[in-house]
């Protein structure tokens, strides 16, 4: 099994391979982020995974390039391994690339659309994806899914939906701290 996480899902990735290493299977984490500043959780996943590669954009730590190379050399069988399953936990385009690398070599890859999240019940709709073709919803049918079943494309609008009021939220939320810290 390879674990390929950044940002936010280095945590969850943390889980899966501590309880898939507690099983026995050997499992190969691949974390990126943009510097190495932005690594999270390196050292953790070093201490419960069979392996770790780090991938770096500036190449201040491992790799420098994308998650997505390094996992195409492994799938080349360039490493410790070709894996047989991939999961990506992160952000989106991350999720949507590594599903990209994968498909053509026909590796069983899964993504967790928990970036579209809000609730947790399926009631405000907010994290509907389309998977085979049919709406499905990350926080009640997921939130893993078959990445190659996935539609990136509506998935990717639909994360960015609230971009505006996540910013004027957080334009609001800094004036009040401003004022309480005077």
């Amino acid at each position: 099994m390879c674990g390929v996480g950044g940002g936010f899902g280095s945590a969850a990735l943390l889980c899966l391979m501590r309880e898939c290493s507690a099983r026995g299977d050997r499992t190969t984490a691949i974390l990126g982020a943009r510097t190495k500043d932005l690594l999270i959780l390196a050292d953790e996943l070093r201490a419960v995974c069979t392996g770790l590669e780090i991938c770096t954009d500036d190449g201040s730590a491992g790799l420098k390039g994308f998650v997505t190379q390094r996992l195409a050399q492994l799938i080349a069988g360039e490493g410790p391994g070709r894996p047989d399953t991939v999961v990506a936990i992160g952000p989106m385009a991350m999720m949507r690339a590594v599903a990209e690398t994968t498909r053509a070599p026909q590796v069983k890859t899964l993504v967790s659309m928990d970036p579209l999240m809000v609730d947790g019940t399926g009631m405000c709709g907010g994290c509907r994806v389309t998977v085979g073709g049919r709406s499905q919803f990350a926080c009640v049918d997921g939130p893993c899914f078959d990445a190659h079943q996935v539609d990136f494309e509506v998935a990717m609008r639909r994360n960015k939906a609230y971009v505006r009021e996540e910013k004027q939220a957080l334009d609001r939320l800094a004036c009040m701290e401003a004022r309480e810290s005077r």
